[in-house]
């Protein structure tokens, strides 16, 4: 004859419904005196907590960042360009190909293209760019159009 053990889950206790729950009665496991054996407190409370308190900066944290652009463009720097053939037009689609920029960035963010580096070739560049960029292209010969 075989016996099959039986497994029984425990139920959580139920604090505060007498003896017979299995978890005391007079204080229940809350301790004796204080706020946190009495009532719920709230979620925002932290105490006294005056001048450096949550809820004082939350108009100050609401406000920060609200006027610079959510969504910055991908920067390439100039030096990367040199990579590039002579002569060649620079838009999203060559940078993508040359895999300089990832293909869903320059789509989601758009592409400029800053100073750092020094450029060596004669380009088209038809996105936007910084204003060292725009001297640099057109000292070698090279237009920007945006």
């Amino acid at each position: 004859m075989i016996t099959r053990i039986k497994l029984v889950e425990k139920r959580k206790k139920r604090i505060g419904r007498g003896y017979g729950s299995g978890k005391g009665g007079h204080t229940v496991g809350r301790g004796q005196k204080g706020q946190k054996t009495r009532g719920k407190i709230g979620v925002v409370f932290e105490g006294f907590k005056v001048k450096k308190s949550f809820i004082k900066r939350l108009p100050f944290l609401r406000g920060k960042g609200r006027l610079s652009p959510r969504i910055k463009p991908v920067v390439v720097k100039i030096g990367s360009l040199n990579k590039l053939t002579e002569g060649s037009v620079v838009d999203a689609s060559l940078l993508v190909k040359e895999k300089l920029v990832k293909a869903s960035d320059a789509k989601k963010r758009g592409i400029k293209i800053v100073g750092g580096g020094k450029l060596e070739k004669n380009l088209t560049i038809k996105l936007p760019v910084s204003d060292s960029v725009l001297k640099q292209v057109e000292s070698l010969g090279g237009k920007v159009e945006v």
